[in-house]
């Protein structure tokens, strides 16, 4: 079987797609590594040929700018199909959640959230209303006329039965896998201190870490620091000057290595975005033995499991007991640790690739 899989959008570090990038780049690897005897062809770009241009792949560089975005979605609708009956595709899988509207060869989507729907409900102002609307009837079209449309979480699935119309017996869940973090031996901090993950982004909830803190620090003599990694200011979330001295903001850390010693070296890691079609930051916690605080809300559940204390976001002054309450029970902490650890256990890539396999060479 020839399996084309569509590369040509993905450029690291390029919009928001950096989880799209490495579900994409660890499947390829997971799929060259079979000796089944398929083929297998990935469309990419100058950009990305130094991580997808692979042994048993073969390679195809798209000789146009991934960043334009007319290119772009010329590509997405049209232009991708007639390459792959070009190079005689058996299927083609489109990992970014948009099939194309010829629909020449059988197709395989991967819709990772139907967040653009939220935003379309929650913050309707938020969005280029135009850029979104196009987003959203992409993700409608593609559900709906995909050969599989494979999801990576429960939540993502009823989204997308709830947004698209699309029957559950038609959606496929394969949970992502996760990047284990080089074993290395992490600096102990100094001092004990929170550590949150967020964006600028309204669903990442960076008012709810801020005002939360602010809650923690006035029902605490002594409140623990907190490091926010994902925006550079809170001023815009508090005025208040008892929480704005203890938090330190920093808006992007570089290095992989420096953002892992920031978790490692956390006395809790707080999560509180309100949607994810998966959520990879409480499981980075978890490898590295952290206590997560995180939503109830969308994904978050599934993916953290028995291992992380659960909060309603939106609920400031229960957050701020939450955080209280754990840091005070060491009890508590040491036995979320160990649930941490056994809980990354059930997303590894090897379990992710052969799931992908069942339904991407079916006959097999």
């Amino acid at each position: 079987m020839r399996l084309v899989i569509d590369c040509f959008k993905l450029v690291k570090g390029a919009g928001k797609s950096i989880g799209i990038y490495n579900l994409a780049l660890n499947l390829v690897r997971a799929l060259a590594a079979s000796d089944e005897g398929n083929e297998l062809v990935v469309f990419g770009n100058s950009y990305n040929r130094k991580d997808f241009d692979i042994p048993n792949v073969e390679f195809i560089e798209i000789d146009k700018n991934p960043l334009n975005k007319l290119i772009c979605i010329m590509w997405e609708l049209f232009e991708v199909s007639i390459r792959a009956k070009k190079q005689k595709a058996d299927k083609v899988l489109f990992p970014r959640g948009y099939a194309s509207m010829l629909h020449l060869t059988r197709e395989s989507v991967i819709i990772h959230d139907m967040i653009p729907f939220y935003y379309h409900e929650q913050y309707p102002d938020y969005l280029n209303k135009l850029e979104n609307f196009y987003i959203m009837r992409r993700l409608k079209a593609s559900a709906r006329r995909a050969d599989d449309v494979i999801t990576i979480s429960e939540a993502s699935k009823r989204d997308i039965m709830k947004y698209a119309h699309v029957s559950g017996d038609d959606i496929i869940v394969i949970p992502n896998g996760y990047n284990a973090i080089a074993k290395k031996e992490f600096a102990e901090p100094d001092a004990a201190y929170i550590m949150a993950v967020t964006s600028a982004l309204p669903h990442k909830n960076a008012e709810g870490i801020v005002k939360s803190y602010e809650k923690y620090c006035h029902m605490t003599d002594s409140p623990l620091p907190l490091t926010i990694v994902g925006i550079d200011d809170c001023s815009t979330f508090t005025s208040d000057s008892l929480t704005m001295k203890n938090i330190t903001c920093i808006k992007y850390v570089e290095k992989n290595e420096d953002f892992y010693q920031l978790i490692y070296g956390a006395s809790v890691f707080l999560f509180l975005s309100l949607i994810e079609g998966f959520g990879f930051p409480p499981i980075e916690a978890m490898q590295l033995g952290t206590v997560v605080v995180c939503s109830d809300a969308s994904s978050l559940p599934e993916v953290a499991g028995d291992a992380a204390v659960y909060v309603n976001p939106k609920e400031y002054g229960k957050v701020a007991r939450a955080l209280a309450g754990i840091l005070g029970d060491k009890e508590m902490c040491s036995t979320l640790r160990q649930k941490g650890l056994e809980n990354v256990k059930r997303f590894s890539w090897d379990n992710t690739g052969e799931c992908y396999k069942k339904v991407l060479f079916p006959f097999q």
